[in-house]
């Protein structure tokens, strides 16, 4: 094979933050007209050597080839010319603005010095027919869903001309049916020519989009393989350095007193719709409680009440027969309530502060962190040392900013800093969103072993695999209502899906049988 059979080629790639080398040494070569899956930890070096594709990011030293071509990719705007779009895993759009004012913000159609809207727009809608993405270009960003505003992101790269399109972690904020959808645009993309590097740690995903697959690990490349040919255990030990367990083996439970106790709970939404309609169920201590449903039918605003950051409209939230209706946040958590919340970034972490400081919100007002209201630095970063050591949070110190952590090492410092507390109720919500599967198996090994220390756990989850392999017992939430409660040994996922769509108990069972 020559040298111009391959659209990008990646030669020995290094970039070196003071010391620490994220990319070191890594080969990529992607063909014209494939998918080529990049798979790697959180933290591996992945996005790193995309930014550099991309011109955010300059490399410490290695070369970048074009159809063979050397090429220096100095910034974005190179990056573009040369045909090279990225669609991020956070998107960059602006809210308030429309799909086309997003899609031509920077590269404004004019006439006469006036923006030509209607050309912009009729291109817009061209380009979304073709590649089946339905996307009205009229639309405010601010109103439409999630999986909308990322084809808009793939919109705006497409506009720009993009051959080679780089999706980093395109799935994490997905739904199951548009992630299906997703992978029929990819592959109706290189079906017209494209080329795509799909960045993931999700192997189900890359079995079902990807023709060739790189892995790296800790900056350094393991290997290309096609995808075809390796099974997801050989990836995933590629990935992570040693075999993973898809699914952590768990006694039965050993059921106590019942935690958390919510009776006829309602709860509204923001714009004082209701969201949660008169729901009860039980945690009991020894188990775990799975909530599946698919986003956006109440399990938002249900955790929200539980942890006190909504008001509650009607009906009564206790914990160990305490009424903690509408408490406020400070006295659930003295109660002994922990929370790892779905949106790390919102909820979750201060990004702006330190690692150490993030290890010790729930706890710097407790000695030996602070000493009649003064904090004491040196008992925080020795904190913050342990758990660090102890959930083996991977960073270069304790003093680094939450922001410049991977993801997986950001959700492990929030899962290290709630189970460390040794609560009683630990409500846990998307705790493995965006995660590779070396991280996925750790956390659930935490979980299953705080259910195992007499812990009540209370799962909300949109990953049916991770409800159906570690609840003892699931309840579905469909429109804000329980559309039924099932064992994971006795359903199906069949089944569960079924509850999630608005069948009841009774018409899901038959339609399995």
């Amino acid at each position: 094979m020559t040298k111009s059979d391959y659209v990008i080629e990646m030669r020995k790639i290094t970039k070196d933050f003071s010391g620490f080398k994220a990319n070191d040494q890594i080969d990529l070569k992607v063909k014209p007209g494939e998918i080529h899956a990049l798979l790697g930890e959180n933290g591996a070096g992945k996005s790193t050597l995309m930014n550099i594709l991309s011109g955010l990011l300059a490399p410490t030293s290695g070369e970048i080839l074009m159809n063979g071509e050397p090429v220096s990719i100095d910034n974005p705007t190179i990056a573009n010319q040369l045909g090279i779009g990225m669609v991020h895993q956070h998107f960059m759009l602006v809210d308030a603005f429309t799909v086309t004012e997003n899609i031509i913000l920077g590269t404004e159609p004019s006439t006469g010095g006036v923006i030509n809207r209607k050309q912009a727009q009729k291109e817009i809608q061209e380009l979304s027919d073709r590649y089946g993405l339905a996307v009205d270009p009229t639309a405010k960003v601010s109103e439409i869903s999630v999986g909308m505003q990322q084809r808009a992101e793939i919109l705006k790269i497409l506009y720009r001309g993009a051959k080679v399109l780089i999706f980093d972690e395109p799935t994490a904020v997905l739904t199951p049916q548009e992630i299906d959808e997703l992978i029929e645009i990819m592959k109706g993309l290189v079906a017209e020519g494209k080329s795509i590097i799909l960045i993931t740690h999700k192997l189900a995903e890359i079995k079902l989009a990807a023709d060739r697959c790189t892995v790296i690990r800790r900056g350094k490349s393991i290997g290309t393989v096609e995808v075809a040919d390796a099974s997801s255990e050989e990836l995933a030990t590629m990935m992570v350095g040693h075999s993973v367990t898809f699914k952590i083996p768990k006694a039965p439970a050993q059921i106590g007193a019942p935690v958390l106790n919510v009776k006829q709970l309602e709860v509204k939404e923001s714009r004082g719709i209701p969201a949660v309609k008169g729901i009860d169920f039980t945690v009991h201590a020894g188990e775990i409680l799975g909530v599946a449903g698919i986003d956006g039918n109440g399990q938002t605003e249900l955790i929200e009440a539980l942890t006190g950051l909504r008001k509650v409209s009607s009906g009564s939230i206790e914990i160990e027969g305490h009424d903690l209706t509408n408490a406020p946040v400070r006295k659930i958590t003295e109660m002994g309530v922990s929370h790892v919340p779905e949106d790390r970034h919102k909820y979750g972490l201060v990004l702006q502060m330190s690692l150490a400081e993030n290890l010790s919100l729930q706890t710097y007002y407790h000695q030996p962190l602070s000493h009649h209201g003064i904090l004491d630095y040196k008992q925080i970063r020795k904190h913050a040392l342990r758990l660090i050591k102890t959930y083996d949070i991977r960073t270069t110190n304790e003093q680094l900013k939450a922001g410049e952590l991977s993801g997986g090492n950001q959700q492990k410092a929030i899962i290290a800093r709630e189970l460390d507390r040794d609560a009683k109720l630990i409500i846990v919500s998307q705790p493995t969103r965006g995660l590779d599967v070396g991280a996925i198996e750790y956390i659930h090994r935490q979980l299953i072993d705080q259910r195992d220390k007499g812990k009540a756990v209370l799962l909300v989850s949109f990953e049916l695999d991770e409800i159906m392999n570690l609840s003892d017992r699931i309840i579905v939430l469909h429109d804000g209502k329980i559309a039924g409660e099932v064992r994971p040994e006795t359903t199906t996922e069949q089944e569960l899906g079924l509850l999630m769509a608005g069948s009841s108990k009774q018409a899901a069972a038959q339609e399995v049988k």
